[in-house]
């Protein structure tokens, strides 16, 4: 799990939290792991809510009582190494 604004800042756009989340405009989002981005709280994407809910609890995703996800268990946390990652890194829009 990951949020929005997690992959901005590892792409040195870290204000642009709201363009990663375009990821679901695009027509390949469904090649990309896009149910595993979530808010920083670990809410879900209102739009897609049903969809993202259901997919992750397939995964074995636990939530908490108000349906979050479990940041603190779950939350991606890689190892870069000191390498700044670049936006094409992550393919989201491009």
């Amino acid at each position: 799990m990951v949020p929005f604004g997690q992959i901005a800042d590892m792409i040195g756009r870290p204000r642009m939290a709201k363009f990663v989340g375009y990821t679901y405009k695009n027509k390949n989002y469904q090649n990309l792991p896009w149910h595993r981005i979530v808010f920083k709280d670990g809410g879900l994407a209102p739009r897609i809510f049903n969809k993202q809910y259901k997919k992750l609890k397939s995964e074995g995703i636990k939530f908490d009582k108000n349906k979050k996800v479990k940041m603190s268990q779950y939350q991606w946390r890689p190892d870069k190494k000191g390498k700044q990652l670049d936006i094409y890194d992550f393919p989201l829009v491009f």
